[in-house]
């Protein structure tokens, strides 16, 4: 018998060429196993049984070939959140975290403001601050019947009632001066990025990933909107490539939004613009 110690020893080595091998196999046995990762390290010597590993030696395998770790689980954290993901859906990042933490300092915490995540994939950022401003009206939209699917999911398991979904393009059908925020981590990489060919977003949409021949198409969109969809003081967030931040700005104010402002993430770069409608 091959116990949980041996198992994750040899699943690393089969890993190697992830960038957390490690991790990966680690998540995928305590899925398998309907186990804490924390269980893993409690009994290293626990032995599952045959077909508990053989699922895992499959997931393993799968994992090695490029597949992401998300989408053998069907599950991904975000913001302390357990969320359902798809092969539909792009698969939440840590960096987008730093969307949810600038939106919960810019705007109002105690009043029943109405805020639109756009492209909502999942419906993490919407359901993050859902879960965390109970008294926000949160509106998320997408153009893909099979996210709003898993979002509405997501938004049921975790009990969150202050949230809306709908089916839309964007923010083409929403009313003029009708919101306090509108937040949005769009398709933000030229169509010809060789990024694609690598990693984990081989496997992920290309519609939530790419924009255009310089990757601008959605934000430059977004930007020329927000003056419409937003109230008096009104605030726009956007995520963007960690090379974007100055474009985004210029794209800010030129489409009269005023004191636009940056966020740099964990690794130091610009990677969230936000600007404010004052008329």
């Amino acid at each position: 018998m091959t116990s949980i110690e041996q198992a994750l020893r040899q699943a690393g080595k089969q890993l190697q060429n992830s960038d957390s091998p490690q991790l990966d196999a680690e998540v995928l046995l305590a899925h398998v196993l309907d186990k804490p990762r924390s269980y893993l390290h409690a009994w290293p010597e626990a032995q599952p049984d045959t077909e508990t590993l053989s699922r895992f030696k499959a997931l393993i395998t799968q994992r090695a070939a490029g597949k992401p770790v998300p989408h053998l689980t069907g599950r991904r954290e975000f913001w302390s959140l357990d969320l359902e993901v798809s092969e539909q859906t792009l698969i939440p990042r840590p960096d987008t975290e730093l969307l949810v933490e600038q939106a919960l300092t810019l705007l109002p915490a105690d009043q029943p403001i109405r805020v639109l995540d756009t492209g909502t994939g999942s419906g993490a950022i919407a359901l993050a601050l859902a879960h965390e401003r109970p008294h926000w009206q949160i509106f998320a939209n997408d153009r893909s019947p099979a996210c709003l699917v898993v979002a509405h999911r997501n938004a049921e398991r975790l009990g969150l009632t202050n949230i809306h979904f709908f089916i839309g393009n964007w923010c083409d059908a929403i009313a003029d001066q009708s919101l306090d925020a509108l937040i949005s981590n769009p398709p933000y990489i030229a169509e010809q990025d060789p990024h694609l060919a690598e990693g984990d977003v081989r496997f992920e949409p290309r519609r939530a990933l790419t924009a255009g021949a310089d990757g601008l198409d959605d934000l430059k969109y977004l930007a020329e909107i927000a003056s419409r969809v937003l109230k008096p003081t009104g605030h726009i967030l956007l995520e963007h490539g960690f090379d974007q931040a100055s474009i985004v700005r210029k794209l800010l104010e030129s489409n009269g939004l005023n004191a636009p402002g940056n966020a740099r993430d964990l690794a130091g770069h610009e990677r969230v613009s936000y600007a404010t409608k004052i008329c």
